[in-house]
């Protein structure tokens, strides 16, 4: 069976938004099994962040972002975000790649996904 798992953070962070909001960002955030299998050959609707060995994976839904990463039972979520948040963070580091290399090359990024990894996980 292939689940969607929300860790303690990303629950709080969904269920924090309007209702209406958590349907379209759930409904946006179409993932199947296969999909899983083609993450690492470089799916174009899928970001790729990476830090000393660790991958992540971010789908844009709206204007949130999904931080989430395979696991056995399916995919693991563990952070919802604002864009506004992530472009506001980007602004002020000036660093001049990608959105996605910016944020694996960025502690304050990877201390608020081992945040939620520490955190209980809510299937």
């Amino acid at each position: 069976m292939f689940q969607i798992i929300f860790n303690e953070l990303s629950a709080a962070e969904l269920s924090g938004l309007p209702k209406g909001l958590q349907l379209t960002l759930l409904s946006e955030f179409q993932i199947l099994p296969e999909d899983l299998d083609r993450l690492a050959d470089g799916n174009a609707r899928f970001g790729r962040i990476e830090r000393d060995g660790k991958r992540l994976f971010r789908y844009r839904a709206s204007d949130y972002r999904i931080y989430f990463e395979p696991c056995p039972q399916g995919v693991t979520i563990h952070r919802i975000l604002h864009k506004n948040t992530l472009s506001d963070f980007l602004f002020r580091s000036k660093l001049p790649l990608a959105e996605d290399d910016q944020l694996g090359r960025a502690k304050a990024f990877w201390k608020r996904i081992d945040e939620g990894a520490n955190a209980r996980q809510t299937p």
